[in-house]
This record gives C-alpha cells, sequence and structure tokens, in this order.
C-alpha cells in the first residue's frame, strides 16, 4: 500500500467520522453557500460549499473539490480552502449587486502519487528546494455579480446567486516572474477561474 493511498484513506476517513456525529455538533459544518467553478488552479471543474463570515457578511471562507481528467494534462484531485473579502459594493438596483474588487488568498493540496508534502530527502538534500510538490499558496482577486431578494428568487428559496472570475497566481509563478522578468510577461502568471455561487 503506497504512501499516495493510505493518506486518501487516512483523510477519508477523518472526514467519515466528522459527519458521523450528532446533528446539533454538525451546524457549523452546514455551508451557507454552493459553489460550482470552471478552471482557476483548483481544477478543471470544482465544487464546494462556502461560509460567510463577519458581521457583514462580506468575507468568505470556501471549501473545494476540484478534478482534473487524464485528458486534460494527467489525473488530479485538488482539495482548496479559500479565503476572500468583499470590501466594496456596487448596488445596480433592489435584486442585483456588483463586488468589483475581492482579494483573497487560497491554498490547494493536489493527491497524487508522484507529489509529496516535500521533496524526497534521500534524493535532495533538505532545503535545496522551499517549495511543496503539493501544497501551493496563491494570492487571488475576483469580481462578482450577484442577484438577490425576491423579485428574482422567490420561487427557488435561494438567498442569491452570484456570477463570478477569479485570477490567481501562486508563490511558484511569482519567484520565477521575478527571476525571469525579461522573459516573462505579468500576465503569464495569472490564472483565471469562472464560477458560480448559489446562496441558500
Amino acid at each position: 500500500m503506497n504512501a499516495y493511498f493510505t493518506r486518501t484513506l487516512t483523510l477519508l476517513f477523518i472526514l467519515t467520522l466528522s459527519f458521523a456525529r450528532p446533528v446539533q455538533a454538525q451546524r457549523f459544518l452546514i455551508p451557507d453557500e454552493a459553489i460550482m467553478q470552471y478552471a482557476g488552479s483548483i481544477g478543471y471543474f470544482s465544487v464546494g460549499g462556502g461560509y460567510e463570515l463577519f458581521k457583514n457578511k462580506r468575507g468568505n471562507l470556501d471549501i473545494n473539490y476540484g478534478y482534473v481528467p487524464e485528458s486534460k494534462g494527467g489525473e488530479l484531485h485538488i482539495v482548496t480552502a479559500k479565503f476572500a473579502y468583499r470590501p466594496f459594493v456596487i448596488k445596480i438596483s433592489d435584486w442585483a449587486k456588483i463586488y468589483p474588487f475581492n482579494p483573497g488568498v487560497f491554498v490547494t493540496y493536489t493527491f497524487h502519487k508522484d507529489l509529496s508534502f516535500n521533496f524526497p530527502s534521500e534524493t535532495y538534500p533538505k532545503g535545496y528546494y522551499y517549495w511543496s510538490e503539493a501544497i501551493r499558496p496563491h494570492l487571488s482577486i475576483s469580481n462578482e455579480f450577484q442577484f438577490v431578494g425576491e423579485e428574482v428568487l422567490k420561487k427557488t428559496g435561494l438567498k442569491a446567486v452570484s456570477i463570478y472570475s477569479e485570477f490567481n497566481t501562486n508563490d511558484f509563478y511569482l519567484v520565477n516572474y521575478f527571476q525571469n522578468s525579461t522573459a516573462l510577461k505579468i500576465t503569464d502568471i495569472f490564472k483565471v477561474g469562472i464560477g458560480l455561487r448559489v446562496k441558500f
């Protein structure tokens, strides 16, 4: 049984135990939103749940699972934890808002037999590579168009539906850019994702 398979089984076991607790203890786990996203460094396609933070509900913590099929560069399973804040809002009407500039950070962990938390010590001296093969920290900027209110959504039972785009880069891309700024353009190190956010 290889290390990749063992890690995956351990994670699934922990998640199963978490959801096996009494319902009263699970209430904080129930997300406020459902999320679907295409591309954007967290999978060819990803799904997840979001939690609203702070009294003004401008903060979001999202947990996503992403998948990259074999035909798109090799099969990958990616787990992502995101935090973003929406400091500005433009109210278009009673039923629509725009959040034009939402800074954020997120971390991805990629499950794959050839990727590990650290580079193998038997092959590379300790500290030879500063980054992890499997973990990637990212910086992001997103914008969001949100439909709200009963006028549009009263028949669905939903509170809001949003369409968003998200631009991101990671530590590896940034270091490469600053070390090779004559060969790379700033647009070369940013990836784009498009998503749908549904608020319950």
